[in-house]
């Protein structure tokens, strides 16, 4: 059974740093791309950054280009998100989530067949 856990959540002032976990079970490793999404109060679900399993090609979103570094550890089946210089604007759940391999475009929540239950990123002074 596929399964998908967040941890690494919290509250976070203006320019610090969190990490993210994603631990996944149950999915082929090359079938599926995991990613890490967000959806901000009276916003829609966003796209963050994705990870391939095949060769390990990344995408970010404009917003958290240089500041966001998605990683994979395969021994461990884990996911991680570090977050950097985080904005007040980074505020959201965060859900990691996997999609087959072959769906384009990149990162969009429309191609995800299984989510996470999500984790709360709060950045404010």
């Amino acid at each position: 059974q596929e399964q998908l856990v967040e941890s690494g959540g919290g509250l976070v002032q203006p320019g610090g740093s969190l990490r993210l976990s994603c631990s996944t079970s149950g999915f082929t490793r090359s079938g599926y791309t995991i990613g890490w999404f967000r959806q901000a109060p009276g916003k829609a679900r966003e796209g963050v950054s994705c990870i391939s399993s095949k060769d390990g090609a990344t995408y970010y979103g404009d917003s958290v280009k240089g500041r966001f570094t998605i990683s994979r550890d395969n021994a461990n089946n884990t996911v991680y998100l570090q977050m950097n210089n985080l904005k007040p604007e980074d505020t959201g759940v965060y859900y990691c989530a996997a999609y087959p391999s072959y769906f384009e475009p990149w990162c969009v929540p429309q191609g995800v067949d299984y989510w996470g239950e999500g984790t709360q990123v709060t950045v404010s002074s």
